[in-house]
Formats: structure tokens, sequence, C-alpha cells
């Protein structure tokens, strides 16, 4: 319980953080929305759906909040790379709260700033014609899915930002990272449109497997096993990552 509390505390510290550096949310919101204008307005109609029942906004939105979702991550690498530089993680160390509790706090803020993401990104979508073609319950289930991946992305980011150089470096990892994974994915185009050679690692990317269970919950396509796959890629990324940041924290805190 002293865990939580204490996580629950840095979880209130970060959100303050985020109200008064507002710059951060407006970038994590203005970049998906121009993805959007730009693939709905001027590559839709170039892109050939196959036998998606849909028109291309449908098809698309669920891959740009996948997307969006990921990169949401970077703020939490950002945000530890410079506490580490600002000396605030030693702060902490030396206040009597357990070491995970930085790390859950700061993931946990993650997912209420992914939560105005995700509601500004389908209020967009329904702008430019997106429309839901499934029942509440798998809508809301489809956004506990995003906030679910988008929390496995966080822990993974949050190892990065506490093991580069600066915090620069550690965004640019996340640029690196989600880029390649999502362009070889179905988030913007169906993964059979693409070369052999890319459609093997498609069809196993977890991007790929989280878009196409986004689109069963949102839309009602076949949804096969990627909903549990998602959540099995998600579970399996925190259960791998997230000891792997913890360690890394109290070796930086030890220095």
């Amino acid at each position: 319980m002293e865990t939580l509390a204490d996580a629950l505390v840095i979880l209130k510290r970060n959100l303050l953080r985020f109200s008064r550096q507002p710059e951060w949310l407006v970038g994590y919101t203005v970049q998906p929305i121009m993805f959007v204008l730009l693939f709905v307005y001027v590559f839709g109609g170039a892109i050939d759906l196959g036998d998606f029942p849909g028109s291309y906004v449908d098809f698309l939105l669920p891959g740009i909040l996948v997307q969006n979702i990921s990169f949401g991550g970077a703020l939490t690498a950002v945000g530890l790379n410079e506490d580490l530089k600002k000396g605030l993680i030693d702060r902490f160390r030396s206040l009597p709260m357990a070491r995970s509790a930085v790390l859950a706090g700061r993931t946990l803020a993650d997912v209420i700033v992914n939560l105005f993401g995700i509601a500004i990104m389908l209020t967009v979508g329904l702008i430019v014609g997106f429309s839901f073609h499934t029942s509440v319950p798998d809508v809301i289930g489809g956004i506990l899915l995003l906030l679910l991946f988008g929390y496995a992305f966080s822990w993974a980011f949050g190892l990065i930002g506490l093991s580069v150089g600066s915090a620069e470096t550690a965004q640019q990892f996340g640029f690196i990272i989600v880029f390649p994974l999502t362009f070889i994915s179905s988030a913007f185009v169906p993964v059979e449109s693409m070369p052999a050679a890319l459609q093997a690692f498609a069809e196993v990317n977890p991007f790929t497997i989280t878009v196409d269970a986004m689109r069963a919950l949102f839309l009602g396509t076949p949804a096969g096993d990627s909903v549990w796959q998602a959540v099995l890629w998600s579970v399996g990324i925190i259960v791998v990552f997230a000891p792997l940041a913890v360690l890394k924290y109290r070796r930086v805190s030890a220095r």
C-alpha cells in the first residue's frame, strides 16, 4: 500500500508538470491530427483497401490511434531523462519511498495523458467522417486496449529515458523505434499490398495485431485472434521492460 501511495504522489506531480508545460501536449496531439488530414485528403484516394468494408478514414483512424498511443511513451523517456539530468532522481532516492513508485507514478500519468489524446483523435476522426460500427462495450474495450498498449510502451520508453544521454536522444529513439514498426504494419495500408518479405514481418508485428484488434472492436471487422494477441503483446512488453526499467533506475540512483 505504501508503494501505491508513493506512486500516486508521483502521478500527481507529473500531471501538474504537464499542466505547466502545455507545449508537450500540443506536440503530442498536433502531429497525429496532421497525419489524419494528410492521409485522408492527400493519400486516401490512391490506396487500395482491398475487401475492407468501409472508407479510408475508418481504416486509418485505428492505426493513427495506435501510433499516437505508442509515441506517448516518449513523454516518459523525455521526462525521466530531464529529471535525471536535473538531479531530481537523486532527490527521490533520498526520500523514504519505494524505488518502483517513481516509475509507476510516471507511467500512470501517461495513461491519463493518453486518454486525453484518444479523446482528441476520436473527435477529429468523427469530424472527418469516421464512425463506429460496434456496440458501446466493444468501443470501451478498444479504448482500454489502447491504454494498455500505451502503458506497455511507457515502460519501454522509461528504460530508454534512463539509459541515454539527453532528452533529445530519448525522443529520437522514440521515432527510430515507433516509425518503422508503424509503417511496416497494417496501420496505413493493408498488409497484403506489401512485398512478401515485409508481409512476413508485418503479420507478427505487435502494431499490426493491435491495429487489427482496434478495427475489430471499433468497426466490427473479423477479429480472429487479434484481440487476445494484442493483450498478450502488451502484457509481455510490461513483463519484460518494467523490471528492466526499475533495475536501471536503481542503478542510476545508486551512482
